[in-house]
């Protein structure tokens, strides 16, 4: 395809990361996509310039990704990934139109997040044995901190010691996109964050990180998700098992004891309301439940 496609491919990429300032995870997810479409032209429509390229050549490359299995979440992520890289060269003024613009996203089938019983939580936090030494103090610090704030695991992960505001009983969290807000800190959990702080100089660790691994260094993802797959699978059955799962949680734990869907919203971090609104279906099934189990001609 005489290298048109992928012409800009690095502008892109540099547009991302210094510009939109996206993490590496997520300008690797888009840049993939785009590479893929790129080779499918490559492999189909060798001599087809940039110009050329349509919303027919599009259809057939996510057709080809139906056939293959590829989820309707994972189709609709890369009409999302084209659809930036579009949009960059329209503003620049490389191409005079969107292909992706004709090409509708896929329906995804309901998926309602999974989450822990409030006893399952308590157990969690209340009876399970960490064990002694600072890397247990991290670990029990971890999963307290993924429930009583909901956060994303690669917002816990970049925590600052400069983020929490003591005065104020709040920490700031930099969530996707970029965008800033902030997280309420119980009075327990204050104390909690003062002695880790403390013990965490006590044991020679100077990092601006607020959470370290035992040698000082920065936590990564399969860390926390490993350790969080360890200590939820003590008291839960569910078949996902991952850090995520303390955010739903927290979502709906909120729900269900009378916080409103925007304050949750907020606490989240959504964009949309829309992305929030999942946790009420959880409520209304709950609802269901009870009613069948209470009244009288449930």
């Amino acid at each position: 395809m005489r290298d048109s496609f992928q012409q800009y491919f690095n502008d892109y990429a540099h547009y991302l990361r210094f510009e939109k300032r996206f993490s590496a995870h997520t300008i690797r997810a888009y840049t993939n996509d785009i590479e893929q479409f790129g080779q499918y032209l490559q492999q189909l429509y060798s001599d087809t310039l940039l110009p050329e390229i349509s919303h027919l050549h599009l259809r057939g490359w996510l057709a080809e990704l139906k056939e293959r299995g590829q989820s309707e979440r994972s189709i609709n992520r890369k009409i999302s990934s084209l659809s930036g890289y579009y949009k960059f060269m329209m503003r620049n003024g490389w191409v005079r139109k969107n292909p992706t613009s004709l090409v509708h996203s896929l329906r995804l089938p309901q998926r309602l997040p999974t989450f822990l019983k409030e006893s399952e939580t308590e157990n969690l936090l209340e009876n399970i044995t960490f064990g002694e030494g600072f890397e247990a103090f991290t670990q029990r610090l971890i999963l307290e901190l993924l429930y009583s704030g909901g956060m994303r695991r690669s917002e816990l992960i970049n925590l600052k010691e400069s983020d929490i505001e003591w005065g104020l009983s709040q920490m700031r969290v930099l969530g996707k996109g970029n965008k800033e807000r902030l997280l309420p800190i119980s009075a327990v959990m204050m104390d909690n964050l003062r002695d880790y702080i403390a013990h965490k100089k006590s044991e020679g660790i100077a990092s601006e990180n607020l959470l370290v691994l035992s040698n000082g260094k920065k936590l990564y993802d399969n860390y926390v998700y490993r350790m969080a797959k360890k200590y939820l699978s003590q008291v839960t059955t569910l078949k996902k098992k991952s850090p995520h799962v303390m955010r739903h949680t927290f979502a709906t734990h909120l729900l269900n004891n009378g916080a409103s869907i925007q304050a949750i919203k907020e606490l989240l971090g959504h964009s949309s309301i829309a992305a929030t609104q999942v946790y009420t279906h959880i409520n209304i099934d709950e609802l269901k439940k009870v009613h069948k189990l209470n009244h009288p001609r449930g």
